[in-house]
């Protein structure tokens, strides 16, 4: 499949590709930047020609002083010594614009990730969430392209920066002295080989710095959002042990990875200097032969520095580099996720829902060979009240799944109004209901935003109303400046049962067809829970509704009772016929009875 670059990725994401894969799968994403970063490099390229024949400059100073002592010629000194100067401000003219023109494309670049990342979440099936840890796919959204940012801008230019004067340099060397270039030279191979083998290990162990990462940011993630589970259940210690067990591994990773990688600038320093060691000794005799002018083997001696110095820059900036193609590889890893299937073409539509559902024969399974749902069918008439109960595991959660098309069935398939779901839009499926979970979600916002969150044209007035329906109204008067009070999840001005009838407010904002309450009553008091049945009666009025309770006392009203056990409906009826069978449901009913 093609990424979100609009490039197919060459490779599948199993954390064993080579450097040079990594490379060029980045290279493939940077082709909207291609023009700006082409005249980067030439203006890097540009910058480093101008510099380079700087020291030649300089060289040829020195041999006009020494040739025409006493009598110095200052008039071709001063001639010389302008050239330098204009070469020199040239050289960081271009610098400053290809440093420039990289900070904006690598800012223009990373803004882009970001928003294909979150665009692919978006486009990502639900199961993909329950199988990989939240906290890695923020870890790959901000570590990852941070890494990349930070790295992006200076490696392109010092790369091709040192592979230009590298060039350059070799051939004035080669026009000042052919013996002298050749012992500068033969060090390069030696050093290449050598880096390119500690490259290799280096690359492993940045590999699995970043997935390392990616886990304890998933740590201190859930660490933080269940710390009040952690400290009711006296669990700090354990956090701690297994907050530092993931720590310590990441240390050690990230130790050899820096000590890999930081092996090969000591090692190319070693075989670039004895190299400049060899020329400055021969370079010596060649002037006391008079086979070379002092100038030139002042000149020679800086090009042999400035040799070493790419070899040396290339060298050290390997780390950085395959920080950055680790940290690619996961970005890409998860921008080749599969995502769900593509809306059927043309799509079918229904103008004004009824609520008619119906399940055909539906079989599903979240592992192969192991069905959750076997041959379930079921027929909802428009305006019923419908309750689905049955123990943990029985299937309650996943028939809600299959519903919204978060999930597809096996086979067999359902309806709405006789047009079934997976020939329509699974936005315009989801859109036909209202969903009111048992975790309740509220965004870092007001109270009115967070209530049209549903019905982004619903006036204030629409709001005040849902609100006073959903017995909440009085509640959000009493906050500080009302509907236009600041709250979030983690809110403390209000409970949960109070954030749970703000859930069932906004539902009613929302205003859909059909309803879906999955478990809403089961973590407030008594109290609260009545209020939020008066609003769950108005909510569901004239409404097809679906229920998922373990409380069995709140659903004894509903239109219909389906009764599940290991992914069959066993028992349906009304609270009375169902106890009158005096069968499954009976049991569960009498058993929660005893408890109380």
């Amino acid at each position: 499949m093609a990424n979100s670059f609009g490039s197919p990725l060459a490779y599948t994401g199993q954390g064993k590709k080579s450097m040079l894969s990594s490379f060029k799968v980045f290279l493939k994403s940077l082709k909207g930047h291609r023009f700006a970063i082409t005249v980067s490099i030439l203006l890097s390229v540009g910058s480093a020609l101008f510099g380079l024949f700087i020291p030649k400059i300089l060289g040829d100073m020195t041999t006009i002083a020494v040739q025409t002592y006493p009598n110095i010629d200052w008039a071709a000194l001063g001639g010389k010594a302008t050239l330098a100067i204009i070469l020199f401000l040239t050289s960081a003219g271009l610098n400053y614009g290809q440093a420039y023109i990289l900070a904006v494309v690598s800012a223009k670049y990373t803004k882009e990730l970001r928003e294909k990342i979150l665009d692919k979440v978006f486009k990502l099936p639900i199961a993909y969430f329950d199988k990989h840890q939240y906290g890695d796919t923020l870890s790959r959204m901000s570590n990852d392209v941070d890494v990349i940012t930070t790295s992006m801008s200076q490696e392109i230019a010092d790369v091709s920066l040192s592979f230009t004067i590298l060039v350059g340099v070799m051939i004035i060397m080669l026009t000042i002295s052919v013996p002298l270039s050749l012992i500068a030279f033969v060090v390069v191979p030696v050093s290449v080989l050598v880096v390119g083998r500690i490259m290799r290990y280096a690359q492993k162990y940045f590999r699995e710095q970043q997935n390392t990462l990616g886990v304890l940011n998933s740590e201190i993630e859930e660490d933080y959002s269940g710390e009040i589970v952690i400290k009711s259940n006296s669990y700090e210690d354990d956090a701690l042990r297994e907050f530092s067990r993931v720590n310590d591994k990441l240390t050690r990773v990230s130790c050899k990875a820096q000590i890999f990688s930081s092996l090969s600038f000591p090692v190319t320093h070693i075989f670039t200097n004895l190299g400049y060691v060899a020329v400055c000794a021969l370079g010596g005799i060649f002037v006391i032969e008079g086979r070379i002018s002092i100038g030139n083997i002042q000149a020679f001696i800086q090009y042999v520095s400035q040799f070493n110095r790419p070899i040396t820059e290339i060298a050290s900036s390997t780390s950085t580099m395959q920080a950055l193609l680790a940290a690619s590889e996961r970005i890409f890893d998860f921008l080749n996720e599969k995502e769900e299937e593509p809306d059927k073409e043309p799509p079918k539509a229904i103008t004004k829902a009824r609520g008619e559902v119906e399940f055909h024969n539906v079989n599903f399974s979240y592992i192969e060979d192991r069905p959750v749902i076997k041959n379930f069918s079921a027929k909802i008439t428009p305006g019923m009240k419908v309750a689905i109960v049955g123990p943990t595991g029985a299937g309650k959660t996943t028939i809600i799944n299959l519903l919204m098309r978060f999930y597809e069935p096996t086979s067999g398939y359902i309806t709405v109004d006789g047009v079934p779901t997976s020939e329509m839009k699974r936005s315009d499926v989801r859109q036909m209901f209202g969903m009111v979970l048992q975790d309740t979600w509220l965004f870092s916002g007001t109270v009115e935003e967070n209530l049209r969150y549903g019905n982004s044209s619903a006036t204030l007035d629409d709001i005040k109303h849902a609100a006073k329906a959903s017995n909440v109204n009085h509640i959000i008067e009493a906050l500080p400046k009302a509907y236009h009070s600041e709250i979030s999840e983690d809110s403390d001005n209000i409970s949960a049962g109070e954030k749970q009838l703000l859930t069932i407010a906004r539902a009613m904002v929302a205003n859909p067809p059909m309803m879906i309450l999955d478990e809403a009553t089961s973590n407030v008091d008594t109290r609260t829970e009545q209020l939020i049945q008066d609003s769950f009666e108005k909510l569901t009025s004239g409404r097809t509704s679906f229920v998922i309770a373990h409380r069995l006392s709140t659903i004894r009203n509903s239109d219909l009772i389906l009764v599940m056990r290991n992914g069959n409906i066993v028992e349906q009826g009304t609270h009375e016929e169902l106890l009158k069978l005096n069968g499954f449901y009976a049991e569960l009913y009498n058993s929660q009875f005893a408890e109380q």
